[in-house]
């Protein structure tokens, strides 16, 4: 997708060549900086009831006497902020969408400034209307022929317009190639395949990549990852893959993502309704893979290591069961009481690995329990970490990228349920606070990182209809390591 922005005056909007022109107005009333065919076509719309100015709400102006462009609509925000210029947006490019055109020009009526946050949610947004799934649909339709995006602007800072379109477009490759890969379905989005993406996208963007098969994983000693394997057919690999944007002697950022490519919750079996969903159980090692897209597109001076284990958990003669024992990486053992709390047992060992690069930061990323579902919906991402300045950094990163995520406690209290007569700990403690004794788990293997865990199961994807992986939350992770490459800088 070709994103850029033009200066402009309000009469020039009328002028601009293109094949749709979107317009977004914000509020409960019409902006003064209207060009004049637009302001007497809405005022119309208005009058004959086909246009309600309230929040999410879309017209089809169609050819308009006075505009170049032969298609044209309008959307309403709530207000100019960007979030709701993102969801106006959303609405007003499905309106265009299917029509045929290849250029469109997008106008923000009524924003005093047009700022780079603007132009990132315009990108989000219009990524999220082209993207279509095909890999394993021959019959899906060929989606929008819409290729080039231009953001008509008569008040913005237009070097930072240009930035947040850059940085925007890269999010939305990143974004479009973690929803490619956590769609594709277990039987071909296996482990094997995710190493072979990730050697494809290292030879294509010129990053370092590793795949380790089982012996090399076995001569790690990651006891805890392999007990999760073993029940599969479907061959292990732990991934690490390397951005060197900086000196060696820069401590790099870390990224782990949880790679189970299907996930029946081994002897502790899932129940069968919507069992097929859990091909979404890779969504935070897809995530990592986006974002080194997007980071290697961007360049950033920092260092970025991503380390993904992933692996299927199937029931079968070999499988582990519940009140087995199994020792880590870290040497400690783990009583597995749920074969189903199974992503942490992989995380584990790929936080130990982490050490050895002394990292500044390590962020691990999962669609780890349903009760962070329970907790906090399809919104945010649930956040844990005891140390704050992370927190905040985490949560800044989200905002600014709409992909938002919220803290939860870490309580040394928490700790307790995870005691165990047989091991040094048990992979699970009772269904109350589900989500906060898991990142409580995955803190004992952290103790001597800077470390945050992400749990994204009620983010990376989405049920029903609308059923597929969603992206997220590469534009956090990319907002957080840019962040952290800018105060490397300072």
């Amino acid at each position: 997708m070709d994103f850029r922005h033009q200066a402009t005056t309000v009469a020039g909007v009328s002028a601009f060549n293109a094949d749709a022109l979107l317009l977004l107005v914000a509020g409960n009333k019409l902006p003064q900086d209207l060009p004049k065919p637009l302001a007497q076509a809405l005022q119309s719309a208005l009058k004959e009831g086909d246009l309600v100015l309230d929040n999410g709400r879309t017209l089809y102006l169609g050819k308009l006497a006075g505009v170049k462009a032969p298609r044209a609509a309008v959307a309403v925000a709530a207000d100019t902020a960007p979030r709701a210029v993102k969801a106006a947006l959303a609405q007003g490019l499905a309106q265009l969408k299917a029509l045929g055109g290849k250029h469109l020009a997008v106008w923000l009526a009524g924003v005093d400034r047009v700022t780079a946050a603007h132009a990132e949610a315009l990108t989000g947004a219009t990524g999220d209307a082209v993207y279509v799934y095909r890999h394993t649909k021959p019959s899906a339709s060929n989606g929008s022929k819409l290729s080039k995006v231009t953001l008509l602007c008569a008040r913005a800072d237009e070097p930072a317009v240009a930035q947040g379109l850059k940085r925007g477009a890269a999010i939305v490759a990143g974004v479009t190639l973690a929803r490619e890969v956590a769609n594709r379905p277990g039987n071909h989005c296996t482990p094997t395949m995710l190493g072979e993406q990730a050697q494809e996208l290292g030879r294509a963007m010129k990053l370092k990549i590793e795949v380790f098969g089982r012996k090399e994983i076995e001569k790690l000693g990651m006891g805890s990852f392999l007990s999760v394997a073993q029940g599969s057919d479907e061959p292990p690999r732990f991934i690490v893959l390397r951005y060197d944007g900086a000196p060696d002697s820069e401590a790099p950022v870390v990224l782990v993502g949880k790679g189970i490519t299907f996930d029946t919750g081994g002897i502790s079996i899932k129940p069968a309704g919507e069992m097929d969903e859990m091909k979404f159980d890779m969504g935070g090692a897809a995530s990592v893979l986006g974002t080194f897209r997007t980071i290697a597109q961007l360049k950033p001076k920092l260092n970025l290591i991503g380390l993904i284990p992933t692996c299927e958990n199937m029931p079968s003669g070999k499988a582990v069961k519940p009140g087995d024992v199994v020792k880590s990486l870290s040497g400690q053992t783990v009583e597995i009481l749920n074969t189903d709390a199974e992503g942490r047992l992989i995380l584990c060992d790929a936080l130990t690995y982490a050490e050895r690069f002394k990292p500044r930061a390590v962020v691990d990323i999962a669609t780890l329990t349903g009760a962070c579902v329970i907790a906090l919906g399809h919104h945010r991402s649930g956040l844990f970490t005891p140390h704050d300045d992370l927190a905040q950094a985490l949560s800044a990163a989200g905002d600014a990228a709409l992909d938002p995520c919220w803290r939860m406690p870490v309580d040394a209290e928490y700790d307790e349920v995870l005691k165990s007569n047989f091991a040094d700990m048990a992979n699970v403690g009772p269904r109350a606070g589900g989500a906060i004794t898991a990142a409580m788990f995955l803190k004992r293997f952290a103790k001597k990182l800077r470390w945050a865990h992400l749990d994204i199961a009620g983010t990376a994807y989405k049920s029903g209809a609308q059923k597929g992986a969603t992206g997220r939350p590469v534009g956090l992770l990319t907002h957080f390591v840019l962040a952290q490459a800018g105060a490397a800088a300072d």
